[in-house]
Parts: structure tokens; sequence; C-alpha cells
């Protein structure tokens, strides 16, 4: 797509470029550093992370399983424990119903294989034997998101007795309201945030579904201390308490663990507190898995079992599994991660892999539709029908795609442009629209939607991200009332590269990099160390790989000495040097003469291994122009 000068002015005025800006916590680093046996680089990167006071330092450095919480902590976890419990016991038909992406699928993996091991423990018998505990997910285009009438009406007619949600059933007031006065008994687990309605006053007015017990972090009367768990780690919580009364030893729920660890990165939770411990553990697990079809996964997927990382589970396992749920049933994830025949585990997990493929072309072709027509639409200062780079909120239409992918495409978009994204499609139903938001930290989404509620046909989510369906006709209307409501500032919607310090390539070492992997693993919440160094020399810049999509650099350090630095957009690179220096001085850096080729870097340290040779090597994660 080529752009019109015009148009290339409104995206420079409306799109907003990375502010580098350091991180500046205070606390005496030298302390930290000499009390937990790390540099104090390393004591100043912990700060920055909001990790302060012993106990909570010594949980991130070093935290294990005595630094859990207790379940029982939970409200309602104590009457959910009992009442299932009495099912089991009476064989009474238990169906788990859960939501149809990762972590409503590892939630009920989690549910279905930790009660057939109470219901075993209670009878004496084998958790192969069990039969009355089973489960349903609801199809995302024919059901829609969580319980429905037509799921209930299933669970009764196959006499069914107790249903229990996992990753959804918060919000269904409707739905477990028609299951009481059908007779079932309901348990909702669920991790989203608690629907609310504000008086006159402004005074929130919590509305909570009238289950038999409701297990939810976000309950404002929940004195659970960690308020971050996904839904797989409520449902965890629930087995971890289930063991404890019926004599099972608490440590059988680690085999879950690699599963929670999966779900909580996937699901995109803060990696502080609770989570984190579950991410290192999945990651640790994950080397050796005892689950056929996870191991046929990371293998046809090429990864190196031994090194695991957050980037292997959220971009090719995570979305793998999600991919059965977006493009047809997420049954076929949940019997994937049951299958232990290593034959069949592998052959379903090729099928995942076609299916993820698919996925990935109809993601790219949504995302590169809404991208064109937004960075080509005229802004012209007033409020107009169809949504423009102006918009604070960015509510879109994309008539063409399935509303399966509308949430990555809306991820995609936030990550461009740096803002609230909500991307809208048709429905089965005609004349409705469903839709997928996710957000940004100075916008609270679940919030901001609820002002709005009635607008809605359905609606739930969180600060983070939301699922929504709405009357095409009103769709112009809820653009038009979210931007006039949004108080963002440029400040908000300008990305920051927050620098933990700006520190001397030449100050890094094998030991200090160790120390700094100790910080692993990086996500959301945690993220990835970066230093920076201003005005550095590049002696050499090579263009490698088969596909020559890799960029390694020789970094002046001073004193004579170079570091290595890779990158994996040469092609860019090389256009940035010689926008800016010229094209002789880049093939001089090209050849590695002599040039005037300088950056300000902004970069990561690894550790390179190659023929039992260990150096360090820098991972650039940004650069400008130096002077």
């Amino acid at each position: 797509m080529t752009l019109t000068p015009e148009q290339k002015d409104i995206i420079d005025k409306y799109v907003k470029k990375p502010e580098w800006r350091v991180a500046g916590k205070r606390a005496d680093f030298n302390a930290i550093g000499e009390r937990f046996g790390v540099s104090p680089v390393v004591a100043r990167v912990i700060t920055n992370r909001g990790v302060t006071g012993e106990k909570a330092i010594a949980m991130y450095l070093d935290g294990g399983w005595d630094s859990m919480h207790d379940p029982a902590l939970m409200k309602d976890m104590v009457e959910a424990g009992e009442i299932i419990k009495e099912k089991l016991s009476d064989n009474r038909r238990i169906r788990i119903i859960s939501d149809y992406d990762v972590d409503g699928v590892t939630s009920n993996y989690i549910l279905l294989l930790g009660l057939r091991r109470t219901w075993a423990a209670l009878h004496g018998s084998c958790a192969d034997d069990c039969i009355v505990v089973d489960y349903d997910i609801p199809h995302r285009v024919h059901d829609g998101y969580g319980i429905n009438k037509r799921l209930l009406d299933a669970a009764i007619s196959d006499g069914v007795d107790t249903i229990i949600t996992c990753d959804n059933g918060i919000a269904a007031i409707e739905q477990v309201r028609y299951a009481k006065e059908r007779g079932l008994t309901v348990i909702v687990t669920d991790h989203h945030q608690i629907p609310f309605e504000e008086s006159d006053g402004g005074e929130r007015v919590y509305m909570l579904p009238q289950a038999d017990a409701v297990i939810d972090n976000q309950r404002q009367d929940c004195e659970y201390p960690f308020k971050g768990l996904c839904g797989a780690g409520v449902a965890f919580k629930l087995i971890q308490y289930m063991y404890r009364i019926c004599g099972i030893a608490e440590s059988e729920v680690n085999e879950f663990m690699e599963i929670l660890g999966l779900a909580t990165n996937c699901d995109m939770m803060d990696l502080v507190d609770e989570n984190r411990l579950y991410v290192k553990y999945a990651l640790e697990s994950l080397k050796d898995s005892r689950n056929p079809g996870l191991n046929a996964l990371m293998r046809l997927s090429g990864r190196n079992e031994k090194k695991i990382s957050t980037y292997d589970l959220g971009f090719l396992i995570g979305p793998c599994i999600n991919a059965a749920g977006r493009l047809g049933d997420a049954k076929q994830s949940l019997e994937f991660l049951l299958e232990r025949d290593p034959n069949v585990a592998e052959a379903r997990a090729r099928e995942l892999l076609a299916v993820n493929n698919e996925r990935k072309s109809m993601t790219e072709a949504g995302a590169r539709h809404i991208t064109d027509m937004l960075e080509t639409a005229t802004v012209n200062g007033e409020f107009g029908q169809a949504a423009t780079l102006a918009d604070k909120v960015l509510v879109v239409y994309i008539p063409a795609v399935h509303e399966s992918v509308v949430g990555i495409i809306a991820s995609r978009l936030k990550e461009a442009y740096t803002r609230p994204v909500m991307v809208f499609t048709d429905a089965e139903t005609p004349g409705i629209l469903k839709g997928s938001g996710r957000s940004i930290d100075s916008y609270n989404m679940f919030e901001e939607l609820n002002r709005f509620r009635e607008m809605f046909t359905a609606f739930g989510g969180h600060a983070m991200a939301a699922g929504f369906s709405i009357e095409k006709e009103r769709l112009d209307e809820l653009r038009r009332k979210l931007n006039e409501a949004a108080v963002l500032t440029d400040e908000d919607i300008t990305p920051k590269l927050m620098i933990d310090v700006a520190m001397p390539l030449a100050y890094n070492s094998i030991e200090l990099t160790e120390q700094i992997e100790r910080l692993e693993p990086y996500g959301k919440g945690n993220r990835k160390p970066l230093f920076a160094q201003a005005a550095v020399p590049v002696r050499r810049a090579q263009i490698l790989g088969r596909n020559k999509n890799l960029l390694k650099l020789q970094l002046d350090t001073g004193y004579g000495r170079c570091v290595d630095a890779i990158d994996f957009d040469p092609d860019t690179f090389v256009n940035n040097i010689k926008q800016w220096f010229g094209e002789d001085e880049c093939v001089k850096m090209l050849n590695g003469q002599p040039n005037a080729v300088v950056i300000d870097v902004a970069y990561y340290p690894t550790i390179n291994e190659y023929m039992g040779r260990r150096s360090l090597q820098m991972k650039m994660e940004a650069y400008n122009k130096g002077i």
C-alpha cells in the first residue's frame, strides 16, 4: 500500500513514536544486592518491577510451594468443597462447563482430572473408572461465550446433578437462575470482574449469580490475597482444596502445574506473586513433560525442550490449543490434552497445527485490512461514522473475517497504535455484531464498557480485555459515546520504552547476565530487563541466515573492544542507517571498514553458547540515531 503525503502526515501526527525513559524508582540497591546476593544492577531491576520488602523479594527470587496462598481463603471455597465432596460420595453426576479459549480448556482439564482423582480417593477406586464427572464446552459460533440454556438443557437430559463452571459464569445471572429453577446445583468458578450497576449516588452495586457457591477472586468480599489468577488458577485452587479435604496429598496437584502455567501465560495474566511461580514451574516441567500431546506439539514446532520460554507458551503452544476453539470445536483441544497414546497425540497435534496455520492466515488478512483502512482514512476534525486514527478509542467493524480472530486482531492493533481497540464482525444472528476488545494500562475496558452496558446484548471481561455483542445499528453510537467519555491523554497513548538502567555495554559480564536470568520468566507484569547506552559506534554489520533475516553487529564498547549484538530486522536497520548517515557510510559499515555510524542502543544481555564456548551477546531491542 502506497500512502499519500497527507496520509503519512496523519500517521505521524496520531501514531506516537516510542519515548525512551529510564525508570526512576529509588531504594538502597547496594543493601538489597548484599542481602540477596545479587548485583546492585539486578536489585534496581527488581525494584523497578515494584517488588519491595524482604518477603516479596525472597518470593520473587526463590519462591516455592511454601509461598503459595491457602485456597481456603477464597470466598465460598469451603462451601463448594463440601458440596462437591458430598456429590462425589453419592455418585451424583457433575458436568464441567468451561470457556473455549486456552484458559477455559485448561481449567476444564484441571477440574476434570482433579475431580476424577477425588472421586477415586473417596471410593477406593481408580480415576479411570470415574464416569460421574464429565465436561462440555460451548461452541464459539453456535453458542457464544459461557453457559447457556442449550448446554443446561443437555445436562438435565443427561441426568447431570451439578454444574461447575470454569473461566466463565460470573456474569451468567439469568443462566444460573434458569439452572436453579430446573433443579441443578451450580458452582461458579471464574476470575473475571464482577458485573455492577451504579446507583444514582455513584455507589457500585455488584451482581452475583445466585449459585450454590461462587468462587471468584475478584469478589469484593473475597479475602484471598492475590487477585491476579486466571480461570485455571481458580480451578487449580479448588482441586488443591478438594485434595486437602479428601485425604489426597496436596503435592499431587503439581501434575497440573505445566497446564496452569500455560494458561496463566496465554491469558496474559501478570507474572507476579503466584503466577510467576506457576509459569516458572511450567517451563521446568515442560522440559520433561508427561503429557504426550504437549511433547508432540513442541517437537513438531521444532522447539528445543532444554530451553522452553514464555514465548513458546504464548506464541507456539497456546495458539494451537486456542485454534480449535476459534475455528472449530474446543473439545478437540481438550481431547488433545487428555490423550495418553503418543501416536494418537501426535496426530491430534498435527491437526491443531494445521488449524492454527489457517487461523494465522485469517488474522494476517484481517489485521492488514483494518490497518489499511485506518491509515488511509481522512481525518477532518469532525466525528464521522468510520473509525480514524484521531480516535482515542478505536471501534472498528470488519465484515469479512471469522469472529474467532477478532480478539487477536484487536491485540495487534492495540500494539500498533497504543490505544484501546474493539473489533466487531457479523454474528450468525442477522443484525448482531460480535466483538472483542484489548486495552492499555490507562484504560479499564471493563469499567468503561460497563458504563454503557445497556447497549450490549452480551458483555463480559476485565480491565485489559472484553468480549461483547451489540446490535449493528448501535455500533456508531457506541463508538461516539466511548470516545466522548474517554479521558485518555496523548501521554496515555504514547508508547514507552522503559529502560531499567542506563548501563555501558562494557559493564556487562557473564556473571551479571546469569544473575539477570534469575529474574525469568518474563511476560506481562514482569517485563524483560532493558539497558541502554548512548552514542555507540558500530564497527561492523553483517546480514546472516538462509533467509537473510539476522543482523549481527559489532558494537564498540571502548578501549578497543567490541561486543556482538543481534537484531531480526536487517532491512529496516540498513534503511535507517542510509537515511541517517548516507549510503557511503552504510557500505563501509557493512564491509567492516572505519565509518561514522553511531547509534543509541537499548539492549538485553544474553549468553551465546557455541561449541562449548560461552560469550556475551546483546539482543538489540531498539535503537536511534546517535549523536
